[in-house]
C-alpha cells in the first residue's frame, strides 16, 4: 500500500472527530488529555522513528539545511496562525497543518514502512484532535452542523496530497534524504511542543491528564515492539 493510502486513516478519523464533536462538544478537560496523550504518541515517533534514521543518515550539512527550513517554515505557520481569524483563518491554518502532516507522513514511508506505520498510528490521534477543534470552533460561530463535517471532510483532502509530495523523498540521493527527514523532526517537534501542548495547558492542570502524555509515548512505543 503506498503512503498516501495510509492517510485515508487519519483523514477518517478526523470526519468522525468533527461529527463527534458538533453533537457531543468534549469539554475542555477532556479536550486537554486528548492533547496531552497525542503529544506523547507524536513525540515517541519522532524520537524513536525519524530521529534514529536521521542520525545514521551521515549527511550533516544536508540535516541542517532541512531543519533550518523546518524551522523557518513552522515559524511562518506561526506567524501566520496569530494573524488569522474568524472561520477563514481558522480553516487556512488548519489546512496548512494536515499538508505538513502529510508531507512528513510520506517522508515518513520514503524513511521505512515501520516508521511510515507508525507515524500513521501518531498523526491519526493528532488529526483526530484537529477535527475536534475544527468543529468546535465552527460550530460555536453558527455553522451547521452537517456544514461543519463537510469542511472537515473538505480539509483532510490535502493529508493525501502532502502524504503524495513526500513520497518521491525515497527516490532522492542521500543527502536529499537527510534533509526531508530532518524537516519531518522538526516539524513533528513543533507540532508537539508548540502546538499540542502550549493548547493543552491552557486548562487547569491535573495529574491524570498531565499522565495522558507519558501513556501515549509508552503505547506507541509498545506498539514498536510489537511489529518490530
Amino acid at each position: 500500500m503506498q503512503a498516501w493510502a495510509y492517510t485515508l486513516i487519519p483523514a477518517a478519523a478526523a470526519v468522525i472527530g468533527a461529527a463527534v464533536a458538533v453533537n457531543l462538544r468534549p469539554g475542555p478537560i477532556l479536550v486537554s488529555a486528548i492533547q496531552h496523550f497525542a503529544a506523547g504518541v507524536v513525540f515517541a515517533a519522532a524520537a524513536g522513528e525519524i530521529l534514529p534514521d536521521l542520525k545514521h543518515a551521515g549527511s550533516p550539512l544536508a540535516m541542517l539545511a532541512g531543519g533550518a527550513l523546518g524551522v523557518a517554515a513552522m515559524l511562518l505557520v506561526k506567524t501566520l496562525g496569530k494573524r488569522a481569524s474568524g472561520p477563514v483563518g481558522l480553516m487556512a491554518v488548519t489546512g496548512i497543518d494536515i499538508l505538513v502532516d502529510g508531507l512528513v507522513l510520506g517522508i515518513a514511508f520514503a524513511a521505512g514502512a515501520k516508521a511510515g506505520i507508525l507515524l500513521t498510528v501518531a498523526l491519526t490521534i493528532e488529526v483526530l484532535f484537529l477535527g475536534l477543534t475544527v468543529a468546535n470552533e465552527l460550530g460555536e460561530g453558527g455553522t451547521s452542523k452537517r456544514k461543519v463535517v463537510g469542511m472537515t471532510a473538505g480539509l483532510v483532502v490535502l493529508l493525501p496530497l502532502g502524504a503524495l509530495l513526500g513520497g518521491p523523498v525515497a527516490t532522492l540521493s542521500a543527502p536529499i534524504q537527510a534533509a526531508f527527514l530532518s524537516f519531518g523532526l522538526i516539524a513533528l517537534l513543533y507540532l508537539v511542543t508548540e502546538e499540542l501542548l502550549v493548547e493543552a495547558h491552557e486548562t487547569e492542570d491535573r495529574p491524570w491528564v498531565t499522565a495522558m502524555f507519558f501513556a501515549g509515548f509508552l503505547l506507541l512505543l509498545m506498539l514498536d515492539q510489537a511489529i518490530a
